[in-house]
């Protein structure tokens, strides 16, 4: 990743403090045959960018789907607003997923047999949100709106997802290994759009990233290691 690409996007904050918390997560502990973590605390204040680190196995991934909501963990507490997600009706948990939450997985889940300007209309028409034809541009992937999905290389399909997931607005952005399908021009400038939607609209974002210095551009990084996670920068 080229630090100079994006140095002007990464934002840095002196007294996060006094900043509006989005997230927040307590005495997270889950396991599967083995226990992967335990009495995890996490806070991601508004317009804060946050890297989860560690080494392959360690849990990143599922602790991004436990505070993006998509799985109960074992123990512990995840607050949005103050309301702990996982007792809110199921409803209502579909609307924080839907509305507030934007999750960029390393699979697309895109809709196949559709366009992708269709895709696009998709997410303008559940959000109520209108399509941003110059993050479009900004991705480079203004060329390719009346392509199907299959025709469209993986790294076409990444960029168009993650357009689909900015279309609405999400208040929180949680990126898995959003730059892995992705050459380094390209990803330098996807993560610069990510950074920059950060800043503008007074939102977050979690990600997990094995990519050191993609780390370094957060403004705060996490390392899942023995079982804890630790505060590195």
């Amino acid at each position: 990743m080229d630090n100079q690409i994006l140095e002007n996007s990464a934002t840095h904050f002196h007294n996060k403090d006094e900043l509006e918390v989005l997230l927040q997560a307590f005495k997270i502990s889950h396991n599967f045959d083995y226990p992967l973590f335990s009495n995890i605390d996490i806070t991601l204040h508004k317009k804060e960018t946050i890297a989860i680190i560690g080494s392959s196995g360690c849990g990143k991934s599922t602790l991004l789907n436990i505070l993006c909501s998509l799985l109960k963990p074992n123990s512990g507490e995840v607050f949005y607003k103050n309301k702990e997600i996982f007792t809110l009706p199921h409803k209502k948990l579909l609307e924080l997923r839907r509305d507030i939450f934007g999750i960029i997985f390393q699979a697309h889940y895109l809709f196949r047999g559709f366009s992708a300007k269709e895709n696009l209309q998709i997410a303008e028409l559940l959000n109520n949100k209108s399509i941003d034809y110059e993050l479009i541009k900004t991705l480079k992937i203004d060329h390719i709106m009346e392509q199907g999905i299959g025709e469209l290389s993986g790294g076409q399909q990444q960029r168009l997802s993650i357009a689909r997931i900015l279309t609405k607005k999400p208040k929180i952005i949680f990126a898995d290994e959003p730059t892995g399908n992705l050459d380094k021009q390209t990803a330098n400038e996807v993560m610069s759009v990510l950074f920059d939607y950060v800043k503008k609209e007074n939102a977050g974002m979690i990600l997990v990233t094995h990519e050191d210095d993609l780390a370094n551009l957060c403004d705060k990084i996490y390392k899942i290691d023995n079982l804890i996670l630790k505060r590195v920068k």
